[in-house]
């Protein structure tokens, strides 16, 4: 039954849940969802009004979206950019006319994170070459399994109200997490409870500050007010009493009118600690360190760094793992996972302190497994003239790698080639 036709219904319903009185389905789509223990309709689109939930979107999609995306070929030793092949711009660079990587990544990010997963439409040409990847938002596909062929498709719902098919093929999917692959998890629906518990406790602080009287409470009176009293009673406590800018004001009451105060104040309902918990809470559940989003409370000067490095290792990589294997799975043919990969690129995420940095490149230097050129690439300096940095150096001798494996210990042989030519520690020919 369409939503058209169920409305209709109701209204002929005579059993009271028509239109007077609507049934609590038709109350929760109107109003955004189901309202959860503390009376607020969470869904996808009010959860980021919660400044936590925006925060830990924000930052996995902007963290995700801001790294370097490249196409790599590999090669028989190591790897290559694959600038020439047809992919690696719309990766790197442009997958659509209307966005940026950037843009298209953090679209992305956004709805995996609020939906159960993400999805993106691939535009082939008549070569098979993918040329463009368009972002479909996730409330408006449904995966689906055809109960004779058993085939995956996704049915999308389109502006004008049909209803289209993608198949596998055709679609670019970031998978959610789920018990199978098509029934996943819809995070927000698995947070509502503490996302709407923070929604409630920003809107009391709203609320709090906006319309209630510090001092709201009964007003008793020992008798019966007249019209003209009471008029004046309501005019003066909502202009001088109550909203922001009258809080902390005392209030004065005429003709033996006694209040007794019975909002409970903040400190004593743990508001701000409610609020400061729901923060932690929140960070939790999309697994980001609660100082990324600005809670610095278990923060340290010694330990902050470590807790970003454990950002980039615990809170990205799993995401970008995922994006890996979403275009090798869904961009890719059969014959070009051979050779091809995509891979992020976050070794300015995991750069140390400079000191601790360069203590790193100093002992790799000494092991022979950089050179200065490769040092250079990482802190985005231009390579040594003339080929300098591109000698191998080993521990001790300092001395060309190659040098050392050719000849042994080229001190040594120096100084006995010395000794023979100044006649001593051997013989010499006449």
């Amino acid at each position: 039954m369409g939503l058209v036709t169920k409305i209709k219904a109701d209204i002929r319903d005579n059993s009271g849940t028509g239109l007077v009185n609507p049934a609590q389905w038709l109350r929760d789509w109107f109003s955004g969802g189901p309202p959860v223990a503390s009376g607020v309709p969470v869904n996808e689109e009010n959860a980021v009004k919660l400044i936590a939930v925006f925060a830990c979107i924000r930052l996995l999609s902007e963290s995700i979206a801001m790294l370097p995306f490249p196409l790599y070929k590999a090669l028989k030793v190591g790897k290559e950019k694959a600038t020439y092949h047809p992919l690696y711009s719309i990766l790197h660079d442009i997958p659509n006319p209307e966005c940026t990587s950037f843009q298209f990544r953090q679209i992305m990010m956004v709805n995996a994170l609020l939906c159960e997963r993400a999805i993106a439409e691939i535009q082939r040409d008549a070569s098979g070459n993918v040329v463009a990847l368009w972002p479909i938002p996730t409330k408006y596909v449904r995966p689906a399994r055809n109960t004779r062929t058993k085939e995956l498709v996704y049915l999308v719902s389109n502006p004008d109200g049909s209803q289209s098919e993608l198949y596998p093929e055709q679609v670019f999917e970031l998978p959610g997490m789920g018990f199978d692959s098509v029934n996943t998890f819809q995070p927000i629906q698995l947070a509502k409870e503490a996302i709407g518990l923070g929604l409630a406790a920003q809107e009391f602080g709203a609320r709090f500050f906006g319309q209630g009287t510090i001092g709201s409470g009964i007003v008793e009176y020992p008798g019966k007010m007249s019209d003209k009293a009471y008029d004046r009673y309501v005019e003066s406590m909502t202009d001088k009493y109550q909203g922001l800018k009258n809080s902390n004001r005392l209030i004065f009451l005429e003709e033996g009118l006694k209040f007794t105060q019975l909002t409970i104040p903040p400190n004593n309902a743990q508001f701000l600690e409610t609020r400061k918990f729901q923060v932690v809470e929140i960070a939790r559940f999309f697994n980001v360190p609660p100082h990324m989003i600005m809670d610095f409370e278990g923060a340290t000067f010694s330990n902050i760094e470590q807790k970003s490095l454990e950002y980039v290792t615990y809170s990205l990589m799993p995401w970008l793992v995922k994006w890996e294997q979403a275009v090798f799975k869904c961009l890719l043919t059969p014959s070009e996972r051979k050779k091809y990969f995509a891979k992020a690129t976050v070794d300015a995420l995991l750069r140390g302190a400079f000191q601790a940095r360069m203590s790193g490149y100093h002992m790799m230097i000494q092991d022979g497994v950089w050179n200065a050129d490769e040092i250079r690439e990482l802190e985005d300096m231009n390579p040594q003239p003339d080929g300098q940095g591109q000698e191998y150096f080993i521990n001790s001798t300092m001395q060309p790698k190659k040098l050392i494996l050719q000849g042994g210990d080229t001190n040594a042989n120096a100084a006995s080639g010395a000794q023979n030519n100044n006649g001593e520690g051997g013989s010499q020919s006449s």
